[in-house]
């Protein structure tokens, strides 16, 4: 007889996952599942051209009220634009942004706590100190000077949010490089000839990527709200394009008389933080161990 590798799924271990769960995180993981898919199939479901316009439809209600026009659901804009297709693409936008803003902050945040945790000395103190300057300073002033300067294009507002947050990557990445390079097992490689970066990549990256997932998920409800306050202000993303934040930014003139055009964009971001609070704080409670087995 021979012997047969059995090769484990990952099936169980969503399931195991999914189970072990509460309600809200289940609400909050198909939340977030469902906001990933409309903003990835924003092209094809949505019902029209997110910059048409069409004056004669100009702020027509949603669906069941007076004058509600045939196909516009979710009513239309002081153009006559689709509040549906134009929420749609602003969703797909604004988790774009999101997600390159979070991946940019973790990539400098991660390498500098990394390269401060390893070095020590004068390079640990000189990257501590851009830590705390940059937490000492808001940073919604530093963006709009920023902005101010060098304009609102998309990608100075990928660098803006990039450089969001990355203080709190390298603060989480020093202090467990710190904490992991007194262990007996790294001294056990020094002694055996690894280098600072065989070191580094073998045994130190491997060890904190669960404080790193979790941080990155909680920065991207962080980024979110950054980019649409930034919007609200009329200093990200220009129009016609839409994210969220613009959306709201320009349906806050119409809130008396036509507030279908802020209700639709403000509930995604709600949605949206919503979802990805819950399930960072999630993956949080399953890397620490205490409160795993707990």
């Amino acid at each position: 007889m021979t012997a047969t590798t059995h090769v484990p799924s990952r099936a169980p271990f969503l399931l195991t996952l999914w189970r072990d769960s509460n309600a809200i995180q289940k609400v909050a993981a198909l939340i977030g599942l469902s906001l990933v898919l409309m903003a990835l199939l924003a092209p094809l479901i949505a019902p029209f051209d997110p910059l048409a316009q069409s004056l004669i439809s100009r702020l027509r209600p949603p669906l069941g009220f007076d004058r509600y026009k045939d196909g516009f659901y979710l009513g239309t804009d002081e153009l006559g634009r689709d509040v549906l297709s134009r929420s749609l693409h602003g969703l797909q936008l604004t988790l774009g942004l999101a997600l390159a803003g979070a991946t940019i902050g973790l990539l400098i945040g991660g390498t500098l706590g990394l390269f401060a945790g390893l070095r020590r000395g004068w390079a640990e103190d000189a990257i501590m100190a851009a830590v705390d300057l940059q937490i000492a300073v808001p940073f919604t002033l530093l963006a709009l000077l920023i902005l101010a300067l060098f304009g609102s294009s998309l990608t100075v507002m990928i660098c803006v949010l990039g450089i969001a947050g990355w203080e709190q990557y390298a603060r989480i990445v020093r202090a467990e490089v710190r904490k992991i390079t007194e262990l007996p097992f790294i001294e056990a490689a020094r002694a055996s000839g690894g280098g600072q970066r065989y070191i580094a990549l073998t045994h130190v990256l491997p060890n904190i990527v669960s404080p790193l997932v979790v941080q990155f998920t909680l920065s991207l409800s962080n980024i979110v709200i950054l980019e649409s306050t930034l919007s609200f202000l009329g200093l990200g993303v220009q129009p016609p394009t839409a994210t969220l934040g613009s959306m709201v930014g320009y349906g806050r003139d119409y809130m008396p008389t036509a507030p279908w055009m802020v209700i639709a964009p403000a509930a995604l971001i709600i949605l949206v933080t919503f979802s990805v609070q819950i399930l960072g704080d999630w993956l949080r409670d399953r890397a620490d161990v205490r409160l795993r087995d707990r």
